[in-house]
């Protein structure tokens, strides 16, 4: 009897924590309300050193809190949410660490593909951005399936970096925007003019739309808000092409201690700082 008793109240509990946290995000969605928020999952490993946790314990309770979190944004009406999971720095770290963040991630992308899975119920799409044949091979074909399972998605947008860095994607972007262009001069040198005779003039000229254009972030706009954990302001070569014009917010809370209130205040400065960043937009 005990047992149903508190198997009740425990269903009060999280209908009325909903209904207020519903109530204050129609308050919140009264400003605007951020398109993109990306977001730098840094404290992990610190948090299961201040907790005496075991290894990969501190990824296991920064994976529930990104899943909150995620809740969270797409509850408000944020349609795209990027997360820095892994850098392709982070390869250098100690082997058992990074094999054991590996068997994490496979895991969690498993995860994704199940019916009663966050990413379902609330009809997201994933795309899984970063050079990914540097992940290990389970890890890269079930990202690969989980793109390709929601890629019928479109009520929101997840991007999971993952063996990702920004210099990378810029390296990249170039690489491609320059075969792109030399293949399309190739083609076009023996076309004449039909008047004159002379070769017709190529534009073979790399503009930044055509390194845009091949950007790893091409599927989503430029974030809104940049927000780092653990009171770090550095970047840690993330976004760094994207974020000239976003609002960086550091709460000092390590990764899994993040939580509804860091969002609220993260939202609130960008409403504050919002007439300013458009702007800055707005500049040629």
């Amino acid at each position: 009897m005990d047992g149903k008793r508190n198997t009740i109240l425990f269903k009060l509990f999280g209908s009325s924590i909903s209904y207020m946290r519903r109530c204050l995000f129609s308050v919140l969605s009264v400003g605007p309300v951020p398109n993109h928020l990306a977001f730098i999952l840094d404290g992990n490993r610190r948090y299961a050193k201040k907790w005496n946790l075991g290894e990969g314990m501190g990824y296991r309770a920064g994976f529930l809190s990104l899943m909150s979190l995620i809740k969270y944004c797409y509850e408000l009406g944020v349609k795209y949410v990027s997360i820095y999971a892994f850098s392709i720095d982070n390869f250098r770290r100690r082997p058992e660490e990074v094999q054991c963040v590996m068997d994490l991630m496979l895991e969690k992308i498993e995860g994704l593909l199940k019916e009663e899975s966050l990413v379902n119920q609330y009809g997201v799409r994933v795309y899984f951005i970063g050079n990914l044949k540097l992940l290990h091979e389970p890890v890269r074909l079930a990202a690969e399936r989980a793109m390709k399972a929601t890629s019928n998605n479109n009520n929101s947008i997840l991007l999971i970096c993952v063996a990702y860095t920004s210099t990378d994607e810029i390296v990249h972007a170039a690489q491609e925007s320059c075969e792109d262009k030399w293949a399309t001069t190739q083609s076009s040198a023996n076309i004449k003019d039909s008047q004159d005779g002379e070769e017709k003039d190529t534009d073979d000229v790399i503009k930044l739309s055509d390194i845009e254009s091949h950007m790893y972030m091409r599927v989503a706009p430029d974030p809104d808000i940049l927000v780092r954990t653990s009171g770090e302001t550095r970047l840690s070569n993330f976004l760094l092409w994207q974020t000239s014009n976003c609002l960086l917010y550091s709460p000092k809370a390590l990764w899994p201690e993040i939580g509804l209130r860091h969002l609220v205040w993260g939202v609130l400065n960008f409403q504050r700082a919002h007439p300013y960043l458009e702007r800055g937009r707005k500049q040629p």
